[in-house]
């Protein structure tokens, strides 16, 4: 992007950017290279699911990067197929979670103001930025998150693995509600990419409806509805009646949790500073000049994205 030396390339660089918004930074390093103490008094831990065989757990060994003998270094604990149809039972149909805990995740603790970085293999159903917005929900900070299926596999007993792995690291108790409203969230997430068609748009949608309610301490329900209403105009995104409905009703129980909302804006930040890179400032563009360079209808597409960053970060 730093060799854009048109504008009219950096505006299609910053509607491209946009659909990128939001999204944390997956990274693929391994857990072990970001853990430097070596008192492991169990800052890694590894939630597998019950009912892998032992080849399968071999496979999802293989996918951490580590063997049987180095999991003398973590803490492990297992997530039964039970637990999965209590907490995602509400929310998604039984075939969808199937018979057999298979997903696994491996949680490492990570300095403090490292944010929350996460990485999937053979995971169909779950992406990346889905189980990045439902753990923030959830209230882990500071982690190198990974997701692993022995064979590809929808991956949702892993939502369930993180959390609890996440709670004995730290001693902190994610209650039942945080849990069911992160597994909610994960879910409707999922159920929305599907409808429109376009995950990345709607993990950025989910994001931004979340960073407008803490923002701006928003807790009635007409509130939430404009909240999800205008951040989906903003990203492009046509919502049903029914859409908005399930999202108010989702933005609704998220609001009574305890978020970090510097946790929240993270999220937002890394493209905000990529425009930035790109030289495009969106605290001081010439909206007013455009029309005559780009054109109406794209000078009002650049408007769009300007405002909508400016009412993220003032």
């Amino acid at each position: 992007m730093n060799k854009l030396k048109r504008f009219a390339k950096l505006l299609c660089v910053s509607c491209l950017s946009v659909g990128m918004l939001f999204m944390g930074n997956y990274s693929t390093a391994s857990a072990d290279a970001v853990v430097e103490n070596e008192d492991t008094s169990f800052d890694r831990y590894i939630a597998f699911g019950q009912d892998l065989t032992a080849s399968e757990k071999q496979k999802v060994l293989s996918s951490f990067g580590i063997t049987q003998d180095d999991l003398s270094d973590y803490k492990t604990i297992e997530i039964t197929n039970k637990e999965e149809h209590d907490y995602l039972g509400d929310y998604i149909e039984s075939s969808v979670i199937g018979k057999r805990a298979l997903s696994s995740v491996m949680v490492v603790k990570t300095e403090e103001g490292s944010g929350i970085n996460v990485t999937t293999d053979n995971i169909s159903y779950c992406t990346s930025g889905m189980y990045l917005n439902a753990l923030v929900t959830a209230g882990l900070k500071d982690a190198e998150v990974k997701v692993a299926g022995p064979f590809n596999i929808s991956g949702t007993s892993a939502l369930v693995g993180a959390m609890k792995a996440y709670s004995v690291m730290t001693g902190e108790e994610i209650s039942e509600e945080t849990m069911d409203t992160a597994t909610n969230e994960l879910v409707a997430t999922a159920e929305l990419a599907d409808t429109i068609d376009d995950t990345e748009k709607a993990e950025e949608l989910i994001a931004a409806v979340k960073q407008k309610i803490f923002s701006d301490g928003l807790t009635s329900s007409t509130d939430i509805r404009d909240a999800v209403e205008s951040s989906a105009r903003s990203l492009g995104i046509d919502l049903s009646e029914e859409d908005v409905d399930s999202l108010v009703s989702l933005m609704e129980k998220i609001s009574k949790e305890d978020i970090d909302v510097d946790a929240i804006k993270e999220q937002a930040g890394e493209i905000y500073n990529k425009l930035k890179d790109a030289g495009i400032d969106l605290g001081n563009v010439d909206t007013d000049g455009l029309l005559d360079k780009v054109g109406d209808a794209f000078a009002k597409i650049f408007q769009a994205i300007v405002d909508f960053f400016k009412g993220l970060f003032g």
